[in-house]
């Protein structure tokens, strides 16, 4: 993971309810996220974990009105205060289903949209768009309909659209959630590859906590629209409230919970538990 810099998500005491609704989605909302972070928001649906997203891009409150009280800032701008297009060239955007942001007749032509909308320069879209392929490893791809692709194709066509746009910060939604395990860890570790190469921060939504346990350097729990536990991995997952959460554990960190203090140090894979049970054995 890159070194950590200045704060570009932040939300103070941040509270929301649609219109309409009679209770607030989320409630007095309050976190940071440090440029070059990789931050895992957690918890079950329901929970205010969309809602946080929403607030990050601007779609609330500028798609999604309702009552909104507190301040959610992104890279320095006031999200309540900037148009949705400023932010959009600050926050790249994965929704769980990538088949709603994907539209055009060729993974190219729908990776080059965005630049196309903007006015960019022919040749400055051939070449952004030929980068992002060449970096999501779907070159051979691009005059493929998106239609005839697998779910994990999808995303990362979806990412390359992100990406040509230069933003600061990736959001995934869930984005391991329509796929087998094998292709959800290539997602977590593309997320990971992300943020090394480009020095990307990416706030990552995901209830599989054992996928992306070794890459957060933050956790965010979130259970009835507040936040109940939010922290380092190690605190988060090792702490006694995370099942309060209706989270399941890693299966390694519950069989260190179960054995208590005969492990050692505590490990959130299984490489770094076997490191340390010589330990404890010559102890």
């Amino acid at each position: 993971m890159i070194a950590l810099g200045r704060t570009i998500v932040e939300f103070d005491d941040f509270t929301f309810a649609y219109a309409g609704s009679p209770t607030p989605a989320v409630q007095h909302i309050t976190f940071s996220v440090e440029e070059g972070e990789i931050a895992v928001l957690a918890g079950l649906s329901g929970s205010g974990k969309s809602t946080i997203l929403k607030a990050i891009n601007g779609l609330i409150p500028h798609i999604y009105p309702g009552e909104y009280s507190g301040a959610v800032r992104v890279d320095g701008l006031t999200v309540r205060d900037t148009p949705t297009y400023q932010l959009a060239k600050k926050v790249g955007f994965l929704f769980q289903n990538p088949e709603n942001q994907i539209f055009m007749f060729t993974v190219e032509r729908d990776i080059a949209f965005g630049l196309e909308n903007m006015g960019y320069d022919p040749k400055v879209i051939r070449e952004k768009t030929d980068w992002a392929m060449d970096l999501l490893n779907i070159r051979d791809l691009a005059k493929r309909s998106p239609s005839e692709l697998s779910d994990g194709q999808k995303q990362r066509v979806a990412i390359a659209g992100s990406l040509v746009m230069d933003p600061k910060i990736l959001v995934l939604d869930e984005p391991t959630s329509l796929l087998d395990p094998k292709t959800a860890l290539d997602v977590v570790n593309l997320a990971k590859t992300l943020n090394r190469e480009l020095g990307l921060t990416v706030i990552l939504v995901e209830h599989r906590l054992e996928l992306v346990s070794t890459i957060a350097s933050k956790m965010i729990v979130v259970k009835d629209g507040s936040i109940l536990l939010q922290g380092d991995p190690y605190e988060v997952l090792f702490s006694d409230g995370l099942e309060d959460a209706g989270l399941s554990l890693p299966p390694i960190v519950e069989l260190q919970k179960k054995l208590g203090t005969k492990v050692g140090k505590p490990a959130l894979d299984v490489e770094e538990f076997v490191k340390e049970v010589p330990k404890v054995w010559h102890s």
